[in-house]
């Protein structure tokens, strides 16, 4: 079904930059009176037959309980059926976050995402009227596929110039939010039901399932075989609509918010500074104003990083701590073959923001000073992430994390050994070349997966 409600500015095409969400759009109260005016309207003689024909019937309409949405409760007990669209510009709602809540559902059910598109606010800077596009609405602005000098490859277009969409606008005369366009037209193939779940906008914990986790972990349960049993509860790994990383910044945000531990640690390096002034941290808050990462490296790592941190080491893979937060550690080898640390850091989460935060962090702290190479697990996060930071920089591979994948996903001990034999030999490409095909063919794992992705990165 295609633009079954419309009004003559419905038919405007937009295109988005694809940083931003949402386009803003300021009109004098004048002009929305007018508009609402002509809605009002649009609303007698463009709707669809038998839907708001006549001032009586759209007032029996509004005193439908049906249609009426004021709750997350009665858009929890919507059931989107093949011809719901047909009847969807009936329903009505007190609050715009109500009718963005309502077609997030509705996009959830027919296997797609929504998001905000184009906001109009009146003179004082509120909102009365905003489109709601599907995911895929709109294309990627050309110029980041002509940026000069760029440092990393762009992201997969995922955008296809989709015009389904819903628009809601508010009506001062009865204080509702309508429905007055709506179009179900998608021009790309919808996702299986059971992949939709897992689109970012639909990704999340239920409250009964954080309750659930929390408690289980309390008991001493992993988060991975907390995630395995819930995949068990609903029927499968694909059902259960978030994944593992969603969970651990669930823990995260569940923890962080006991109070005072951030402000006795900020406290704590305030007391270590008067101590070391040459130490550095720098705390990054959210918009709620609780702790969100926290890096810091006092006066003899910043002296040791000077001398010996042309080579670092990058690693995020300890957790063991109250709150699950990863803990960062930034090191090097001294002029002894000593380990040495140069930094330290905690995070709420492992995404490329947070590392390009760190990375920056660190350089900050260390006067600007980039290293030559750098060497990390390789998780993609930490690859986008030093390519921003450290465009220039070599990037390698921890060996002893390779060692540990190659125990892990061969299972054998005799090729792990072997494995940690040529990747530390000093060989010319050739012969390397060679002895990789004859060990993969030793042991008959020419087709894994691992194997295959280890040989395609050996250069980053």
């Amino acid at each position: 079904m295609s633009g079954i409600f419309t009004d003559t500015e419905m038919n405007e095409q937009y295109q988005e930059d694809d940083d931003f969400n949402q386009q803003e759009e300021l009109v004098s109260d004048q002009d929305m009176m007018d508009e609402q005016n002509e809605f009002k309207q649009d609303f007698r003689d463009e709707f669809t037959e038998g839907a708001f024909i006549s001032e009586s019937d759209q007032s029996e309409d509004i005193l439908e309980a049906a249609y009426v949405v004021d709750s997350m409760q009665d858009i929890t007990t919507l059931k989107f059926s093949e011809n719901f669209a047909e009847k969807i510009g009936k329903y009505h709602f007190s609050t715009f976050q109500l009718a963005f809540d309502f077609y997030m559902k509705y996009s959830k059910s027919k296997d797609f995402s929504a998001r905000k598109s184009k906001t109009f606010k009146n003179s004082t800077g509120e909102i009365y009227k905003q489109k709601l596009v599907c995911h895929r609405q709109g294309f990627r602005m050309e110029k980041y596929y002509t940026i000069e000098k760029r440092k990393k490859e762009p992201r997969l277009e995922t955008r296809t110039g989709c015009e389904a969409r819903m628009d809601v606008k508010f009506i001062p005369e009865n204080g509702r939010w309508h429905i007055f366009y709506f179009s179900d037209e998608h021009n790309h193939d919808l996702l299986d039901t059971q992949f939709s779940a897992m689109l970012p906008a639909h990704r999340k914990m239920s409250e009964a399932d954080i309750m659930q986790m929390m408690n289980m972990l309390k008991s001493g349960i992993s988060t991975s075989q907390i995630f395995g049993l819930l995949a068990s509860q609903t029927g499968g790994y694909e059902f259960v609509g978030y994944g593992p990383r969603d969970m651990y910044n669930e823990i995260a945000r569940q923890r962080r918010q006991i109070p005072g531990d951030a402000a006795r640690v900020l406290k704590k390096l305030e007391d270590m500074r008067l101590k070391d002034p040459q130490l550095y941290f720098k705390a990054f808050h959210d918009s709620r104003g609780l702790l969100h990462n926290l890096l810091w490296s006092d006066g003899i790592s910043q002296l040791d990083y000077r001398l010996f941190g042309d080579v670092i080491a990058f690693d995020a893979t300890y957790k063991k701590n109250k709150y699950s937060y990863p803990l960062v550690i930034f090191s090097g080898v001294n002029h002894y073959n000593q380990t040495i640390v140069f930094a330290a850091a905690l995070i709420v989460d492992e995404t490329t923001d947070t590392y390009i935060w760190l990375l920056r962090q660190l350089m900050f702290a260390m006067r600007g000073k980039t290293p030559t190479s750098i060497i990390t697990d390789g998780t993609m996060a930490i690859r986008n992430a030093v390519r921003d930071v450290f465009p220039e920089v070599r990037h390698r591979l921890c060996a002893w994390h390779l060692i540990r994948n190659a125990t892990s996903n061969v299972g054998n001990p005799s090729f792990t050994s072997k494995f940690r034999k040529i990747m530390l030999g000093d060989y010319e490409i050739p012969v390397f070349k060679r002895k990789w095909i004859q060990l993969i063919e030793e042991f008959g794992i020419e087709d894994k997966p691992w194997v295959i992705n280890m040989y395609e990165e050996k250069h980053m």
